[in-house]
């Protein structure tokens, strides 16, 4: 059975189920680049007209719509594609030997990266999950954070707040050398 919540983008929706989505994490796919995926799901998704993201997470799918389309067309052609995919198949849209799992750690991570990617890992990438998106570490360099929103998050009015009042702030909080959060 699959289920749907809102987002704070009203362009975004969260496809819930109890099945599994994706044994290698959250992964983000835009239509822009559909030629660099092999996966025939995602590619049946952007067939449909108006789809211009899809993050595909352990727990939930997040769709992101351009304004030309309405949910209520398209809301139930998402939900027929996934029913169909699970009624044929017993794995996870994403399984482990399509993309190697980005949560290992690079050698050239130092202490307070390490401390970045754990607060975001723990304390910030569940609560933007709960909202169908996803947060990804880019970087850090004199005291500024770079990340990226993904998913339901990408383009939301309210990325900004997000962005400004609980990710900086969580960040400064527990890992004293960051002083600044920006969008990659």
């Amino acid at each position: 059975m699959i289920y749907t919540e809102n987002t704070p983008n009203p362009n975004a929706l969260k496809f819930l189920s109890k099945r599994k989505f994706s044994e290698i994490g959250a992964q983000e796919f835009q239509k822009k680049d559909i030629k660099n995926t092999d996966n025939h799901f995602i590619k049946s998704l952007f067939d449909f007209e108006g789809i211009d993201l899809i993050l595909i997470s352990e727990d939930f799918i997040s769709v992101k719509k351009n304004d030309d389309v309405k949910w209520d067309t398209l809301k139930p052609a998402i939900i027929s594609s996934i029913n169909d995919y699970f009624e044929r198949n017993k794995n996870p849209i994403l399984i482990k030997k399509n993309k190697i799992d980005n949560k290992t750690k690079d050698e050239n991570d130092d202490l307070i990266v390490t401390k970045i990617k754990e607060v975001l890992d723990s304390k910030i990438r569940p609560a933007v999950s709960r909202d169908g998106g996803d947060i990804k570490f880019v970087s850090f360099d004199k005291g500024t954070v770079k990340v990226e929103l993904r998913g339901s998050c990408s383009g939301c009015p309210s990325s900004l707040v997000t962005l400004k009042k609980g990710v900086q702030n969580l960040l400064c909080h527990y890992v004293s050398e960051v002083k600044n959060v920006e969008a990659n």
